[in-house]
């Protein structure tokens, strides 16, 4: 069992990412899955990570992490836009669950962002509440373009920077928590091709970065 309250927000990021290798490997251990575990967090939860993602279908948290029942505390919305519902999530997650990481989680191939990126260079117009999510993405696409970006996977690792930041900007509960070194705030962009999830920033635990190096 994985107890939040006892591990450090950098051993949280160092179990996500053995997960990920394992899911890689084509070696999962399927953690935390069976019915002992099912019966052990009824009472309650205590995730060592919140995972606000993209809802892309592709990118199921449990399963490219390698983790169970209980592990994680996931909000996902297209794009990884974050709104107050979003905010409020990750506080709960954070400040009242404790748990000590919080990973945001992009992707190649992004469907929002390609969308954005439509909508900013040739002005393709979306109706509905999709007009809504490219709003909140273009500040990473004009950021991008701005910077000289020209390649999908700098348009995807501006936003999940640009996420990241606004995370902490907005949120004086994980803000604190960071300040504090209770928690951690990461970046991570997954391949669709082969499930790697590599960190793009880091807020929190800087020197986790040197330790991955090759």
């Amino acid at each position: 069992m994985t107890d939040a309250q006892t591990t450090t927000p950098r051993d949280a990021f160092e179990m996500l990412l053995a997960g990920n290798r394992r899911f890689v490997a084509g070696t999962p251990e399927h953690p935390n899955q069976d019915a002992a575990r099912r019966a052990e967090v009824v009472p309650a939860q205590k995730p060592f990570a919140v995972l606000f993602g993209c809802s892309d279908s592709r990118l199921a948290a449990e399963i490219i992490f390698d983790r169970g029942l209980g592990d994680l505390f996931v909000v996902r919305t297209a794009g990884h836009v974050a709104g107050p519902e979003v905010l409020g999530s990750i506080e709960y997650g954070v400040g009242v669950l404790g748990a000590p990481l919080v990973v945001v989680l992009g992707h190649d191939a992004c469907g929002a962002v390609a969308a954005t990126r439509a909508a900013v260079e040739d002005g393709t117009a979306a109706g509905g509440y999709v007009r809504d999510v490219i709003e909140r993405v273009t500040p990473s696409v004009l950021a991008a373009r701005a910077a000289g970006r020209t390649e999908d996977a700098d348009f995807i690792a501006e936003h999940i920077r640009h996420t990241v930041d606004l995370l902490l900007d907005r949120s004086r509960v994980l803000a604190q928590a960071v300040e504090a070194g209770q928690a951690a705030v990461v970046g991570l962009s997954y391949r669709l091709a082969d499930g790697t999830a590599s960190p793009v920033t880091v807020r929190g635990i800087e020197d986790v970065l040197a330790d991955l190096a090759p």
